[in-house]
This record gives C-alpha cells, structure tokens and sequence, in this order.
C-alpha cells in the first residue's frame, strides 16, 4: 500500500480569514512543505516552523505520520506547486504555486500537470493507492471548481465557523476575473482548474485517472476537496470505482457529504478517530477536521486493527515536533 501526499500552494490562502492551516496568513506557504517532512521523516527538517492553526491546533500531518509509524506503509510526495523548499524527496509533475484566483489566469499549468500526474498514475506498480492532499486555501480552490464543472456540492473549512461568505465573495470575483461562467466548464476539468482552482487538484485528477486506467484501486483520502478532485475525474470521462475516505469530522460538518458522494459514484469511508485528549481534541471542537490525507490514512488504521492506538501515536508524534503542545499529557488518553 502506498500513501500519496499531493503537496502545493495558492496564493488564494493568503487572503485573511480563508484558512486555519498556519498561524498566520504569513506562514501558510510553508505549511505543505512542512506536512511533507512530517509524514516522511516524523518532524520538520528545513521547514521553520510545525503547522499549527492560529488557536494551536496541530497539522493533520501529524496524525497521517503516526498511521505510518503504526502501519509501516509507503509514502510519496508529489510536488504540486510547493512555494517553500521541502526536505523530503518529491516527484515534479511540472506544477508551480497557485496565483490567487481573483487573478486573471491562477493555475495556467493545469492542464499540463494533470496530463503529467496522469502518466505518472498508470506507471505505479501498486494494486492500491491512497492520495491524500495539503494545499492552504484548498475549500475555497474547490468550491470554484465545483461551481465551474456545475456541481452543487458544498465545501467544508478548516475553521471551527465556515467563513462561507467569503469563499462566496472571493468565488464570484474569480469567476469575473476570468470570463467564465458557473458551469462553462462542465466536462472540462483542466480548465475548470485552470481558471478556479489550485495546482493540487488537477494534480490529484491526473493521479486518479491515470491510476484507473492502470487498474489500479483508487482511494482520495480528504474532505471536500477531494470531492472536488472527484469531480474532475468524473468530468474527464473516467468511470472507474474510487473510494472517498474522510474523517467524521468533515462528515459531521458536512451532512450532505454522503449524497455529494453518492452523486459521483464514489464509495464513502468514515472514520472517526475518536480524539479526547489535547490538542487534538480541538479536531473534535471542529478545527482542521481532515487533510494530508489523515481520512486516508485513519481508514488504513481501521483496517489493520490499530484505529484505537492513533491517538497516542499521535500524541507522540506531536511531543517530537513540538514538546509544548502536549505538556502535561504522559500516556495519552
């Protein structure tokens, strides 16, 4: 079993209030490079700072990290426009950092990537893959794609309050900026990423295409915006059997997550972690809820019997990263 991380940025997270993956709008740039490095080394290596969201709560990487402590799987990094440098070893599909999508032309590599990432999913030897992503600004990217492809599909927010009228706000002044209109792009994925989305996502629906048609077994770990990577799967006349698999946290934010799944003919995995213990229990007071292909991953736990040992795993990783955030925390739950 492989696990791959899909890891990119887009200026679209800088816009105040949007994104909860940093501690301020400064550092989110940095948070996908640092996910990378977590998941592949168990700590930051050249990033300068450990995700956290502006109240403390940790990265969902952490959680993907301590999966792979307990389950031993394999992991892959690819670069999807990454802003930051990484230390972890990636693969280049060609992919550059989003522009902000009130801008003319965000993603004008899009439709390249996603030709690239789709070659490089029919070549994996692996009878199964999980991706997972960590883009900053991501629900938002994703609800401009799914409005362009004409989806009436609903996006979640790693802030405890979806800030929905602003994703609103900036949606609209995206579709301005780029002359389309809500559904112009139906069965046009590439350029329905191009003028909406972020570098991940036709990153993602590349993978996922390519994949399938290597029958390979495909499983997008994440929230909404893997919904959104769906959907442009789907809308590339890809038919293959996909899994959805997410976390309770996003499902419970999200009731209509089940039938936008169902819609796209994907089969649904939820998981619930089933944190108590801080920090992460502000997952379950709804910060973070999913990303860096946590649901992915909590559904590999479920599947090889450890489910019940990822918060301590977890615990422990976040005492490496960053001792404070776990003081007075000795054994866990």
């Amino acid at each position: 079993m492989r696990v791959v991380l899909v890891a990119g940025t887009t200026k679209t997270a800088k816009i105040p209030g949007l994104s909860a993956a940093g501690a301020d709008p400064s550092l989110v740039g940095h948070t996908p490079s640092a996910d990378a490095e977590i998941i592949e080394y168990g700590d930051t290596v050249r990033s300068p700072v450990t995700p956290v969201s502006p109240t403390g709560c940790p990265t969902p990487a952490a959680i993907t990290r301590a999966v792979r402590e307990l389950t031993g799987f394999d992991a892959l990094v690819v670069d999807a426009g990454l802003a930051e440098p990484t230390a972890a070893p990636t693969i280049d599909v060609g992919a550059k950092p989003g522009r902000d999508i009130r801008e003319a032309d965000p993603v004008p590599t899009a439709p390249g990537v996603f030709e690239a990432a789709r070659q490089l999913g029919v070549a994996f030897p692996e009878d199964e893959l999980v991706i997972g992503e960590t883009v900053p600004g991501g629900t938002t990217t994703a609800m401009g794609v799914l409005r362009a492809l004409g989806e009436d599909i609903p996006v979640s927010s790693s802030l405890p309050e979806n800030p929905t009228g602003l994703k609103e706000e900036v949606v609209s002044e995206a579709f301005d900026a780029s002359g389309i209109s809500p559904e112009q792009t139906a069965h046009q994925p590439e350029l329905a990423a191009r003028f909406l989305g972020d570098p991940v996502l036709p990153v993602v629906a590349g993978l996922t295409v390519g994949a399938l048609e290597a029958d390979i077994d495909v499983t997008l770990g994440g929230g909404t915006q893997m919904l959104a990577a769906a959907a442009l799967v789907r809308h590339a006349g890809a038919l293959g059997d996909v899994t959805i698999a997410t976390t309770s946290y996003v499902a419970d934010d999200v009731p209509a997550f089940a039938t936008a799944a169902e819609s796209l003919s994907l089969d649904l995995v939820v998981t619930d972690p089933g944190f108590e213990t801080h920090p992460l229990s502000q997952y379950a007071e709804g910060e973070a809820k999913e990303g860096a292909g946590m649901g992915g991953a909590l559904m590999l736990a479920d599947e090889m019997g450890v489910l019940d040992d990822v918060e301590t795993a977890a615990l422990d990783v976040l005492s490496r990263l960053d001792p404070a955030a776990v003081d007075g925390v000795e054994d866990g739950p």
